[in-house]
Formats: structure tokens, C-alpha cells, sequence
């Protein structure tokens, strides 16, 4: 009987310890932590892998957006964002995994070769993840785009859990908030949940 007691109770514990990790990574309704979306385990899920990967280009522009001003864009005119769990100087990559798969990393499939219109050249580099792939930096920022973003000049990733900017062209971040943080797609429509997308 007490050994069952046990096996409940630690059961239990995996369970709220899950629970916490997944809430982690900021989807727009849970608090992002640093920490927890700040894991070393290089990208593992198919989810993750095909985000970093769908995200790929081999350009930075601008755009302008309602309510934001002059922000930075890939190619397709998707916004880009920062995550303040990253760092700058020097560059360091804090998400990954389940975040990575809301948040892919905006990567280049060749090294060094990304062009720019409207942005500063020098300002524009590039780091390795831990899956192998490259991903793009602004002014030593990595970039990433929004996974809810379903169309070009979409901003729905804004101040999302007070950690994720859009990028101006210097690579400082925009910290106007924006309606369309509260206006993102329903869960329903992308088959989440309300639990910000795990």
C-alpha cells in the first residue's frame, strides 16, 4: 500500500513538472521564462525541424506595419521578432525544442549570403544552432518569426509574454504594444487549444 502511495505521488510530481516546462516558452498565453525556453537539447521534433526549416531565406527587408512603425521582414514580408532570453553580445540562441516549433528560427540555407534592402548590411550575421542549421542575426540578435503570423505585416507575435519585439532595422526592439497581440487567431483555427499552442 505505501509503495503505491509513492508511485501516485511521483507520478503526480512528473506530471506538474511537464506542465510547468511546456508553459515555459512563451505562446502568448503563459508567462516565458528564460530558463525553461532556454534549453541546451538541440531541436528533436519533426514540428521543430520542419519550422526551422520552413522559415528559411535569403533576404532582409522592411516593411512598414500599422501601429509599429518600420520593422524588419524576411523575404516573404513575414515580421521578425527578438526574444529577450537571447543575447546579443555575444550572440546566444535560447530557443529551441517546443519553442522553436512557435517561434522558428529565421535561418539561411547559405552561410553569409543574406541580402538586405533597407538594413544596414553590417549589421546582418549569422549563428549555429544546435540542430546544425543557420540562423540569421540583426545587430547580434537572432531573429525568428511567429508561427501565427499567417500572412505578410501580420505582428500577432508583439510583447507576446512581455519577452517577443519586433525588430526595427537597427535590430532594437519595438516595445509599442500592438491590438493584434489580443486579435491572434483563434486556437480553434490552428487546433492548439487555448494553452498557447501545446
Amino acid at each position: 500500500m505505501v509503495a503505491v502511495r509513492h508511485v501516485t505521488g511521483y507520478a503526480a510530481m512528473g506530471a506538474a513538472v511537464l506542465a510547468l516546462t511546456l508553459a515555459g516558452c512563451g505562446g502568448g498565453s503563459g508567462g516565458s521564462s528564460s530558463k525553461s525556453s532556454g534549453s541546451s537539447t538541440p531541436q528533436s521534433s519533426s514540428s521543430a525541424q520542419n519550422a526551422g526549416t520552413g522559415s528559411a531565406t535569403s533576404m532582409l527587408t522592411t516593411a512598414n506595419v500599422a501601429k509599429l512603425g518600420t520593422v524588419v521582414t524576411d523575404g516573404k514580408g513575414f515580421v521578425l521578432y527578438r526574444f529577450d532570453a537571447d543575447s546579443a553580445n555575444p550572440t546566444k540562441v535560447s530557443c529551441y525544442s517546443t519553442c522553436a516549433a512557435l517561434w522558428p528560427a529565421a535561418t539561411t540555407t547559405t552561410n553569409g549570403s543574406v541580402t538586405t534592402k533597407g538594413i544596414d548590411k553590417s549589421l546582418v550575421s549569422t549563428v549555429k544552432r544546435n540542430d546544425g542549421s543557420t540562423q540569421i542575426t540583426l545587430a547580434g540578435w537572432p531573429l525568428y518569426r511567429y508561427a501565427k503570423d499567417d500572412s505578410p505585416k501580420e505582428p500577432y507575435g508583439q510583447g507576446v509574454d512581455g519577452t517577443w519585439w519586433a525588430v526595427t532595422p537597427s535590430g532594437a526592439k519595438i516595445t509599442t504594444p500592438t491590438a493584434s497581440t489580443s486579435s491572434a487567431p483563434s486556437p480553434a483555427t490552428t487546433g492548439t487549444g487555448s494553452n498557447g499552442g501545446y
